[in-house]
């Protein structure tokens, strides 16, 4: 059994996090636009836009080499601005035994939490990944105050 782990990092976002939030929930899509040096593509394999039982998968840069996530929506939750996204395929899992990413919003304020369990002791802490995802954060919240 590997090592389990958490980690949570809150950013400020001046344009109101409910509108970071929209652009995850109904607007997914359009962030590949936001920031294309970061994220390639996202695309829904089965379902429909980010709702509970979507398949997704993200096409992405992450400290300079491509990868992919494949991702099934566990929850979707509109009173506290938050997904959960379950990876059920591509790069995380070759480090990881399971890996959640869940990102909730309110007011002035994106939190996002990875839940993990490391395959062995060595594999280190998902910072890198996390870093990636606050500046996502920051690059739609520049998008959003223009």
């Amino acid at each position: 059994m590997g090592v389990k782990g958490k980690l949570i990092a809150s950013v400020e976002v001046k344009c109101g996090g409910h509108l970071v939030h929209d652009i995850f929930h109904t607007k997914t899509h359009h962030i590949s636009n936001i920031c294309p040096s970061k994220i390639q593509s996202f695309e829904i394999h089965e379902g429909e836009t980010v709702k509970v039982g979507s398949v997704v998968n993200w096409k992405y840069n992450d400290d300079g080499k491509d990868k992919i996530s494949k991702q099934v929506i566990e929850a979707v939750d509109p009173q506290t601005k938050s997904i959960t996204w379950k990876v059920i395929g591509g790069d995380l899992l070759e480090l990881y035994n399971f890996f959640t990413i869940i990102t909730s919003c309110d007011h002035q304020w994106t939190t996002w939490t990875f839940v993990y369990e490391k395959k062995t002791e060595d594999i280190p802490e998902p910072l890198v990944l996390l870093g990636f995802v606050l500046h996502v954060t920051k690059d739609i919240e520049g998008h959003l105050l223009k």
